[in-house]
């Protein structure tokens, strides 16, 4: 919806502020490890390269990639397991919360928190995961009828403006080719993953239930074991200006 901001949007903002202090490579490093687990050559390992094209987007050094790639080597890996919470929020958004952790103990009740602490709950598995599908995600710098039409040819299923950036959505299966394509014709990529796309979306209007939901999110995604956050609200950018 024009004039409105989804968390999309305001994740990526919040990451790139986190990235300028090196907050988010032990989250980035963590997906990069995982991801090696199936194979440590990007060039057939496809999940590989997207999380290394992710880690490079926020500028996280080669050296850090290289450390997390041979974290293979590192038994203690095996223990990392990935997990998806689900909740509610304010307003009764939904949220799905991705984790990277080797201690369930810590971490639950780390998510478990700040649900409560922040006006949400967290949910039964399976209660809101269905509210979502899984698609391929690919964010382009800028919009124009030129990048819709290259989409469009690349296989895009949906192709929506938001805010100054085009954004793709392809089938779960069909992310890799549609972005070596749009990659091929040299557009420009911020970002491209697999992503959890809500079925509908809640139009957040109210200025207090838009600043709880925006402090949870935060509060979720500044979790060390959190390495991703996806829910089916979008916000008015004039309620959060002044804070």
């Amino acid at each position: 919806m024009s004039g409105h901001s989804k968390w999309s949007t305001i994740k990526r903002q919040k990451g790139v502020k986190d990235a300028a202090r090196g907050a988010i490579f032990t989250k980035l490093g963590n997906a990069i490890a995982i991801a090696a687990r199936s194979g440590v050559d990007p060039e057939t390992n496809f999940t590989l390269r997207l999380a290394i094209d992710k880690a490079k987007s926020f500028n996280m050094p080669m050296a850090n990639i290289q450390r997390s790639i041979d974290r293979i080597k590192d038994k203690s890996l095996n223990d990392l397991q990935e997990l998806l919470y689900e909740g509610y929020g304010p307003g009764g958004v939904a949220i799905l919360v991705s984790v990277a952790t080797d201690n369930i103990n810590r971490t639950y009740p780390e998510v478990k928190l700040a649900f409560s602490k922040h006006g949400g709950s967290i949910a039964e598995k399976g209660s809101v995961a269905f509210l979502f599908d899984q698609k391929g995600m690919i964010r382009l710098k800028g919009h124009s009828d030129e990048i819709e039409l290259m989409a469009i040819d690349a296989g895009a299923e949906d192709v929506i403006i938001e805010d100054e950036d085009t954004i793709i959505y392809t089938p779960f299966h069909d992310l890799a080719r549609v972005r070596d394509y749009l990659q091929d014709h040299n557009a420009d990529i911020l970002e491209a993953e697999l992503s959890y796309i809500p079925n509908s979306v809640i139009s957040v209007e109210d200025k207090d239930t838009a600043l709880k939901i925006v402090r949870l999110m935060n509060a979720l995604d500044d979790i060390d074991d959190v390495t991703d956050t996806y829910t089916n609200f979008e916000i008015n950018p004039d309620l959060l200006e002044s804070n």
